[in-house]
């Protein structure tokens, strides 16, 4: 079994890497394949054991239409009882035309069992904003008996800036209340070749809720942000978060690690607390950093500083 060396590659050209360890025991991973045209699963008994573990296609892109073009960021969840995968698309008539989709499954192994077609991700019935422009990389957490789904949203006029938006779920397919926006591209880090928030990953420690962020073009510039909140305040208020000033991981040549992002965050083998990533090991990328397929699922471990806030162990090998 090949052995965990933290921040490098650990799954080779899989990007958006999401993990979840199930109640029954068994970790499950999901990513954006380098062609952009299918959802794939791995799942193992550890963690070290899903980089050499079987992996299946569970669905794959429409030949037109709706969800025919640049499947990206897949991840799965477990809501109230059922499996759902959460994942974006565009279509062959217009591939930037990327909206956030999910899939259910119609059992209890979502390894074996069938997967259906819910639609569209739909707006709370008043919200005549979400989804309406490029959307993507949503992402589901709990607080308090409700849950929030959290995504990327292109505002739909001028340079496209990309902002990240919550909302109270209604249902697992569709909202319940209006949008609010969570951070925009601030500072000069977020700036780099687009102004970008995207790939959110959710992570709780005693009290809290932390929810990292990309920044930036996918290139080397592409880093990791931070925003906090008590998980006693509302967590619609957007004047309840704090964002850090400074990314929180970000490019480091000496360790070859470029472009680190899209991150979420699961449990090692022993119950530490690890980042999953993507990063690339080149800074030098030929042609579209879109289309450059070398970006790998990396993983990271998390500590803690003294305030309670994550540390994030991007030297540690």
């Amino acid at each position: 079994m090949k052995k965990v060396e933290y921040n490098k590659p650990w799954i080779y050209q899989r990007a958006d890497p999401y993990i979840l360890k199930h109640q029954d025991g068994q970790y499950y991973f999901t990513a954006s394949v380098p062609e952009y045209d299918r959802i794939i699963l791995r799942r193992s008994k550890t963690l070290t054991g899903l980089s050499e573990a079987e992996e299946k296609m569970i669905w794959i892109k429409h030949k037109s239409g709706p969800m025919s073009k640049h499947i990206w960021a897949p991840e799965l969840h477990y809501i109230q009882g059922k499996w759902y995968i959460y994942f974006a698309g565009g279509s062959q008539e217009d591939e930037w035309a990327i909206r956030p989709y999910v899939l259910e499954c119609q059992g209890e192994d979502p390894f074996v069992d069938t997967w259906i077609e819910k639609g569209m991700m739909q707006a709370a019935t008043d919200d005549v904003f979400s989804f309406k422009a490029f959307s993507l990389d949503g992402t589901v957490f709990e607080s308090k008996g409700k849950y929030y789904f959290v995504w990327a949203e292109k505002v739909s006029v001028g340079p496209q800036i990309s902002n990240l938006y919550i909302a109270e779920m209604e249902s697992p397919y569709k909202l319940k209340t209006k949008q609010v926006l969570l951070t925009t591209p601030d500072y000069e880090w977020e700036r780099v070749g687009f102004w970008v928030n995207e790939g959110p990953g959710v992570l709780k420690h005693e009290g809290k809720i932390f929810i990292t962020f990309s920044a930036s073009d996918t290139s080397s510039a592409y880093c990791i942000g931070l925003l906090t909140v008590s998980e006693s305040d509302d967590l619609l208020d957007p004047h309840s978060w704090k964002k850090d000033r400074y990314p929180v991981v970000k490019t480091n040549e000496e360790k070859e690690v470029f472009g680190p992002g899209h991150s979420c965050f699961t449990l090692s083998d022993e119950e530490k607390i690890l980042m999953v990533y993507h990063a690339r090991t080149k800074k030098e990328i030929v042609g579209n950093p879109l289309y450059e397929p070398n970006r790998h699922a990396m993983l990271m471990p998390i500590e803690w500083n003294e305030d309670g806030s994550p540390k994030f162990c991007s030297e540690v090998e």
